[in-house]
């Protein structure tokens, strides 16, 4: 493990930039984002992430894994802080006693074609609009454990690296190919490979359980409040529903995106 430094004053320029970076402008300005937790930090290093500083206080860790993992990551920076700064940083309400300042990394539409080349029956999530993090972060989550080889953020109303998407996503927007693209951009590329475009709305004829969801599809959600625009709407080939019983008509879109691609693993199981 490098050096370790110790920081003990709210006034270090190390924890000014944690602060910075709660906030989407300057995330999007440096390049960097911070994530906190120990499933996350190793997902993250896991999905190949450049890790550059991790900061820690061993009185909060929950388990004997942590050291072990900040030795093996080997940032260039480990910093301990102590336990009251620590939890003023934090996000969670029982700090793990880990957070770490990571660089970002970005896929593009060139490597959604390179996909579509290599995969034999390609299965994508689109969302547009999407607002609330902790939404997107459990949609991730999901669409990893659903099999989902990419998903397409269009028109993003929040960012894939803001501190409650990742901890809702519990890492999975590190080992997930997240790509944020022009819907305009992504239509054209589905369009020219034949991959049927599958659009969720309440204004449909079509149960979600009766269509073919077997083929090479991209499933497409919109925002909790609104839901699709009509640019999805209008060229979408088939448009299902999912049932509604009671008096609330609507899910959360968490919940609707997960049973859709359930559906998707039923069928195709």
């Amino acid at each position: 493990m490098e050096k370790i430094i110790d920081i003990k004053s709210f006034s270090n320029p190390k924890i000014k930039l944690i602060r910075e970076l709660k906030k989407r402008n300057k995330r999007e300005k440096s390049k960097y984002f911070i994530i906190e937790g120990y499933r996350e930090i190793e997902k993250a290093y896991i999905g190949g992430y450049e890790i550059e500083v991790i900061f820690f206080n061993e009185s909060l860790f929950l388990k004997n894994n942590e050291l072990r993992l900040i030795k093996k990551i080997n940032a260039k920076k480990n910093i301990r802080v102590l336990k009251n700064i620590f939890e003023k940083l934090s996000y969670r309400d029982r700090p793990e006693g880990l957070l770490a300042i990571a660089k970002k990394k970005q896929f593009y539409l060139t490597d959604l074609e390179e996909i579509i080349k290599k995969t034999k029956n390609p299965f994508f999530l689109i969302l547009e609009n999407i607002e609330k993090p902790g939404n997107l972060g459990s949609i991730l989550r999901s669409a990893d454990t659903a099999g989902v080889d990419v998903v397409i953020v269009c028109d993003p109303k929040t960012d894939i690296f803001n501190p409650n998407t990742i901890r809702a996503s519990i890492g999975a927007v590190f080992i997930k190919k997240v790509i944020i693209a022009e819907k305009e951009e992504v239509l054209k590329i589905l369009k020219k490979n034949i991959i049927s475009i599958i659009a969720t709305t309440p204004n449909s004829d079509f149960l979600y359980t009766e269509v073919d969801l077997k083929k090479p599809l991209a499933l497409i959600f919109g925002s909790e409040q609104y839901g699709l625009s009509n640019f999805w709407l209008n060229n979408s080939d088939i448009k299902v529903k999912i049932p509604m019983k009671g008096r609330i008509d609507s899910l959360n879109v968490s919940n609707s995106v997960s049973i859709l691609l359930y559906e998707v693993l039923r069928q195709r199981s």
